[in-house]
């Protein structure tokens, strides 16, 4: 769909981003896509947060791969964010790499890309630097905030942060903490990058190098995750890719094995070795209790949120039993709260495919939540 060309936010030293390790991080900059059109008193924004390896381009053509926005069936007219009623903002988080300010970016105390010396950021951090992009632009609070997996961690704690700025909230295969057994993929992940030796102790953009070969291993075992057995089963069986018999040797004999190794390499042209240890180790420490003496319903106290969590039955990622606590943790507060769980065979990423039940969901969320809104007559203003 059509937008508006990249925008990037600049933020001077003097609007530092104050993280959670104690480090000032600034200037930084902040990139982001929009779609839509703001209406006449921003009642309409919606923020679209996105996971692990996501970018802004929710519903437009990504410029580096040129595949779709790869929450098409989601945004864009007509979808359950309708762009044709909401103003959509999607921003890429700190510490990632398409134009947010992350290990990649130069650092202007040194001239050269921060690398591994960028401060270790939190879940918190991203939205607090949200938050900064959107008092930038003007917007004072959100119709809704929806994102799935990381994303769906980052709505959890806008909602949480900012109840007050936060209408609706529609947090999609996530969590409130990460499990250890999360954390524990990640960690094999982040092994492989630092095991490369083109990863130069996190200085390869210095020494011209690539961790390339350790960074297609962390996808491919990240990626493993994303799907269920069944999924797998499906899709590839045991089938042999483009041969009758294996070959006693160790190419790629099974089309699984094709499928991963292609994830791997297709990976590595848009996305950074070091931001994936950042991103990752972000998500490791989220954990939205610990701040509130480890009880998850005083982290929504008092809410007036409405929300909508969804859950998959073949997400072993994020398992239903997660999204059950929050609810849980909702429902303590008397909070406003509905609950789906899917049934579906596809796994974590179901969130990302062609999932009828939760367009659905989601399409009858977003009509109720406006509805409460008063935005059903609201007018449309200039573009934001």
């Amino acid at each position: 769909m059509n937008h508006a060309p990249e925008k990037i936010e600049h933020f001077g030293q003097d609007e530092a981003l104050v993280l959670d390790s104690g480090v000032k991080l600034g200037p930084f900059s902040m990139a982001y896509e929009t779609y839509g059109e703001l209406n006449n008193d921003k009642s309409n924004v919606v923020l679209v947060c996105h996971a692990l390896t996501g970018d802004q381009y929710a519903a437009s053509t990504h410029p580096i791969t040129g595949k779709p926005g790869w929450w098409s069936r989601m945004v864009g007219p007509g979808r359950p964010v309708d762009t044709e009623r909401f103003f959509v903002i999607c921003p890429n988080v700190i510490g990632s790499c398409l134009g947010s300010t992350g290990p990649a970016s130069i650092n202007p105390e040194t001239g050269e890309p921060y690398g591994i010396c960028f401060p270790v950021i939190t879940i918190n951090d991203m939205v607090k630097a949200q938050a900064q992009l959107l008092e930038r632009l003007g917007i004072d609070d959100l119709f809704c905030v929806i994102g799935g997996s990381m994303g769906g961690m980052l709505v959890l704690q806008w909602a949480a942060s900012y109840p007050e700025k936060v209408f609706a909230a529609a947090p999609i295969a996530t969590a409130a903490r990460h499990s250890s057994q999360n954390i524990a993929f990640h960690e094999v992940g982040r092994q492989a990058i630092m095991a490369d030796p083109e990863w130069c102790g996190g200085r390869y953009a210095q020494e011209g190098r690539n961790p390339k070969k350790g960074l297609a291993v962390a996808r491919m075992a990240a990626h493993i995750t994303y799907l269920s057995e069944n999924a797998l089963h499906r899709k590839f069986g045991r089938n042999l890719q483009d041969r009758d018999a294996v070959t006693f040797g160790f190419d790629a004999d099974f089309q699984v094995e094709s499928y991963l190794r292609y994830q791997g390499v297709s990976f590595v042209d848009r996305f950074d070795a070091n931001s994936y240890l950042y991103v990752t180790r972000a998500m490791d420490y989220f954990d939205l209790a610990q701040a509130h003496g480890g009880a998850l319903a005083a982290a929504f106290k008092g809410t007036k949120t409405r929300f909508c969590v969804v859950s998959f039955t073949s997400d072993w990622l994020f398992p239903t039993e997660e999204s059950r606590e929050i609810v849980q943790a909702l429902n303590a507060n008397a909070a406003n709260v509905s609950f789906v769980e899917i049934e579906t065979d596809k796994g974590h990423d179901s969130f990302l495919l062609d999932e009828p039940e939760m367009i659905d969901a989601m399409d009858g969320f977003f009509r109720s939540a406006a509805r409460a809104r008063g935005l059903e007559d609201q007018g449309k203003g200039s573009h934001g």
